[in-house]
C-alpha cells in the first residue's frame, strides 16, 4: 500500500507540472499571439495532455505500476519542449519582453536527450512495472544518468547559443581549452551509449514477448510494439518528405502521431488488451511499412535513372518512376503479407492454410468437410473451439454429429449466407474475436456444405421415420375399424338377420309379434347405419362434400371458444382439403383442451403460386412441441405425406401458432 501511495503522489505531482507548463504556454501565447504559434502550442498541448491523461487513468486502474507515472512524464516532456520553443519565439519576435536566465539556457543544450527517456523506460518496465531481470537495472539507471551527465557536460560548450540567445554570455567561462576538449569528447562518447541503452530497451520488449506464456501478457507486449512501430514509420515519412518535398517537414506529423500512439497503445494494452486483434493490426502495419519502404526505394531508383536520361525535373521522369513502382509492387503485397503473417500472425496464417488444404482434400475426396472443427482447433491451438451449424428450418446450433450446441457466454462469430445465419464459430479459451470473424467468412463454404449434408441426412431419417409411423398408424387404424365394425355395426346386422330369420319362420303361426320384431329390426338397422356413417366420417369428414370452406365453418361453429375465420380458398384437391381439415381440427382441439385458449384464429389462403398456406393461432398457455407419438407428430407426418411442411411457434405464456404450407395445384 505504501508503494501504491508513493506512486500515486508522484503521478499527481507530474500531472501538476504538466498543468503548469500548459498555463505557461498559454501565457507565452498571449504575449506573442500568432496563428502559427497558436497551432503549434495547441497541437503540442493536446499531445502532452493526452499522454498525461492516459497516465492518470492507468495509475488509477493499476495503482503501484510505474507505467502510469511514466506516461505522465512522457506528456511532461512534450509540454517542456512546447514551452521552451514558445519562450524562444517570444524572445525572437519581442526582444527584451521576457528575462533570460543564463543557467537555464546553459543546461538546456542537452535536454533533448530527456525526450527519449520516458519511452525507453516504458519499454523496460512495461507491462507489469518491473524490470525483466536484475541485470536490466543497469539500463534503467543509465537511461537516467546518461542524459543528466550529458546535459551537464554540454553546458560547458563555449559555442554561441542558438537564436535568439546569441548574445547571452556563457555560464561557465575561462575554462582551459584542453579541459573543454576533454569534456566535449566525453559528452560525444555518451551519444553511442544512449543509442545502446535505447537498443537495450527495445531488446527488453523482445525478451518479454519470448518469455511470456500467458496470452494476455503477449497481447499487451504486442499492443505496445504496435505503438512503437510509429518510430520507424516516422523515419519512412522523413524519407518520403525529402524525396517528394525536398525537406523534412512531414516528419513533424510523424512525431506527433508517435507521441500520441505510444501512450494510447500502452493504455489499451493495460486496460483493454482484447479491444482488437492486435496481431492482425501489427502484421498489417509491418506489411504496409515494408511495402512503403520498397515503394520509396523503387521510386528513388526509378526517379534517379529516369532523371539521368530525360532530366531531373521532367514530368515524364516522374510518370515513368510511378509506372515502374506500380508494376513492380502490384504482386508484392499479397506475398509479403503471407510471409509477415508466418512470423507475426501465425494463427491466422495456419488457419487460412488449413482451410485451403481442407478445401483441396475435400475436392479430391481425401477428407470430409466435417473435419473443419479439428482443422481450426489445431491451427488456433484452441482445443475448446466449436463449430455450430444451423439446420434448414431451425434456428438452434448443433454440432457436426447433430447434437445440440450451447455456446453460453462464449464469443461466437456467425457464418452468414446472404445475411442469413447458417452456423457459427464459438471461441474456446484463446483467440481473438476479429480473427474468429475473419475465419467465419473463410469457412462459409465448409459450413454450408456440412449443414446441407446434415440436413439431407436428417430429412432422410425423418422420411424413414415418417413412413414407419404412417405404416403403424395405418395398421392401428385398420385394427380400430375392424374392432368398431365387429363390436358395432357387424353385431347389429347379425342381430337384424336373426330377427328377420325368426320372423320368416313364424310368419304364419302367429306365435311371434311380427310388428314389434320389425320395429326392432328397423331400429337396429338405423343404429347400424349411424355407426357406419360415424366410421366413414373418421376416414373422411362428410362435411367436406360441400367444400373446404363450409367444412371449416362448421368446425368453428361447434367449438366453445370464439373462432375468427379468414378463408381465402379457391379450388382445392380432395386429399389436400382433407389434410387441411385435420390439421385445423387437431390444432383447435388442442387449443381448447390443453392450452385454455380464449380466442382462436384460423387463416387459410390459396395463393397463385400453387401453394395453400394455413395458420392456426391461439392465446393459450403455449409450450406446444412435436413429440413422438403425439397428435402434432401425426399431423406432421400427414402434411409431409401430402408434400408439405408443418411448423410450430409456441412460447410459454405467449400462445401457439401452428402453420403449414401444402402444394395445391388443382
Amino acid at each position: 500500500m505504501a508503494g501504491h501511495r508513493a506512486s500515486r503522489v508522484v503521478t499527481y505531482l507530474l500531472a501538476l507540472l504538466v498543468a503548469g507548463h500548459l498555463v505557461a504556454a498559454g501565457a507565452l501565447l498571449a504575449a506573442d499571439p500568432s496563428w502559427a504559434a497558436g497551432a503549434y502550442v495547441g497541437i503540442a498541448g493536446v499531445l502532452g495532455l493526452a499522454s498525461a491523461g492516459l497516465g492518470l487513468l492507468v495509475a488509477r486502474r493499476r495503482p503501484g505500476n510505474v507505467v502510469g507515472p511514466l506516461l505522465v512524464l512522457n506528456g511532461l516532456a512534450a509540454c517542456s519542449v512546447m514551452v521552451n520553443d514558445a519562450y524562444g519565439a517570444v524572445l525572437a519576435d519581442r526582444p527584451g519582453l521576457l528575462p533570460v536566465n543564463g543557467a537555464v539556457l546553459a543546461f538546456s543544450g542537452g535536454s533533448w536527450m530527456f525526450l527519449y527517456v520516458p519511452a525507453a523506460l516504458l519499454m523496460l518496465f512495461f507491462p507489469d512495472g518491473r524490470l525483466p531481470g536484475p541485470r536490466w537495472r543497469i539500463a534503467a539507471i543509465g537511461l537516467v544518468a546518461v542524459p543528466v551527465l550529458f546535459d551537464v557536460l554540454v553546458a560547458f560548450d563555449p559555442s554561441p547559443y542558438p537564436a535568439p540567445y546569441q548574445r547571452v554570455p556563457h555560464l561557465f567561462g575561462g575554462i582551459p581549452k584542453p579541459v573543454l576538449t576533454a569534456i566535449m569528447v566525453v559528452a560525444l562518447s555518451l551519444l553511442p551509449v544512449l543509442l545502446g541503452l535505447l537498443v537495450a530497451s527495445a531488446a527488453a520488449m523482445v525478451v518479454r514477448y519470448r518469455r511470456a506464456t500467458d496470452p494476455v501478457a503477449r497481447a499487451q507486449v504486442t499492443w505496445f510494439a504496435l505503438g512503437a512501430l510509429c518510430l520507424p514509420a516516422t523515419l519512412l515519412l522523413c524519407w518520403a518528405s525529402y524525396l517528394l518535398l525536398g525537406s523534412a517537414d512531414l516528419v513533424l506529423f510523424g512525431l506527433a502521431v508517435t507521441y500520441l500512439a505510444i501512450p494510447t497503445a500502452t493504455a489499451i494494452a493495460l486496460l483493454r488488451h482484447d479491444l482488437y486483434d492486435v496481431d492482425k493490426a501489427i502484421s498489417a502495419t509491418v506489411t504496409y511499412g515494408l511495402v512503403t519502404a520498397a515503394l520509396l526505394a523503387f521510386y528513388t531508383a526509378a526517379a534517379f535513372l529516369a532523371g539521368l536520361t530525360v532530366g531531373r525535373s521532367s514530368v515524364l521522369a516522374a510518370a515513368a518512376a510511378t509506372a515502374l513502382c506500380a508494376a513492380a509492387l502490384s504482386p508484392l503485397r499479397h506475398n509479403l503479407q503471407r510471409r509477415v503473417d508466418r512470423r507475426l500472425y501465425p494463427q491466422r496464417e495456419a488457419a487460412l492454410a488449413g482451410l485451403d488444404d481442407l478445401r483441396r482434400r475435400t475436392h479430391t475426396g481425401e477428407a470430409q468437410p466435417e473435419e473443419l472443427e479439428a482443422v481450426l482447433r489445431r491451427a488456433l491451438r484452441d482445443p475448446e473451439l466449436r463449430v455450430g451449424y444451423v439446420l434448414p428450418g431451425s434456428t438452434d446450433l448443433v454440432d457436426a454429429a447433430g447434437g445440440p450446441l450451447a455456446p453460453g457466454d462464449r464469443h461466437q462469430a456467425a457464418v452468414l449466407v446472404a445475411g442469413r445465419p447458417i452456423g457459427a464459430l464459438v471461441r474456446g479459451s484463446t483467440g481473438s474475436a476479429a480473427l474468429l470473424r475473419e475465419l467465419a467468412v473463410a469457412s462459409t463454404l465448409h459450413v454450408e456444405l456440412v449443414r446441407l449434408r446434415m440436413g439431407l441426412a436428417v430429412a432422410l431419417r425423418d422420411a424413414e421415420s415418417s413412413r414407419t409411423r404412417l405404416l403403424h398408424a395405418g395398421y392401428s387404424e385398420r385394427r380400430r375399424l375392424e374392432r368398431d365394425l365387429h363390436d358395432g355395426a357387424q353385431q347389429r346386422l347379425v342381430s337384424l338377420g336373426m330377427n328377420l330369420r325368426l320372423a320368416q319362420r313364424h310368419l304364419g303361426d302367429g306365435s311371434v309379434d311380427l310388428d314389434g320384431l320389425l320395429d326392432q329390426s328397423v331400429a337396429e338397422l338405423g343404429t347400424a347405419v349411424a355407426e357406419l356413417r360415424q366410421l366413414a366420417h373418421g376416414l373422411r369428414p362428410s362435411s367436406l362434400n360441400d367444400g373446404l370452406t363450409p367444412a371449416l365453418t362448421l368446425l368453428a361453429e361447434g367449438l366453445p371458444v370464439p373462432v375468427t375465420l379468414d378463408l381465402r380458398i379457391g379450388v382445392v384437391p380432395d386429399d389436400i382439403a382433407t389434410t387441411v381439415y385435420y390439421v385445423a381440427s387437431e390444432a383447435v382441439t388442442n387449443a381448447v383442451k390443453h392450452a385454455s385458449a380464449t380466442a382462436i384464429g384460423v387463416h387459410v389462403e390459396h395463393d397463385d403460386g400453387g401453394a395453400l398456406t394455413m395458420r392456426i393461432s391461439d392465446d393459450g398457455l403455449g409450450g406446444a412441441r412435436i413429440r413422438p407419438g403425439a397428435g402434432l407428430a401425426g399431423l406432421a407426418d400427414r402434411v409431409a405425406a401430402a408434400g408439405g411442411d408443418l411448423w410450430i411457434a409456441s412460447d410459454h405464456g405467449r400462445g401457439t401458432v401452428v402453420g403449414a404450407v401444402l402444394p395445391c395445384v388443382s
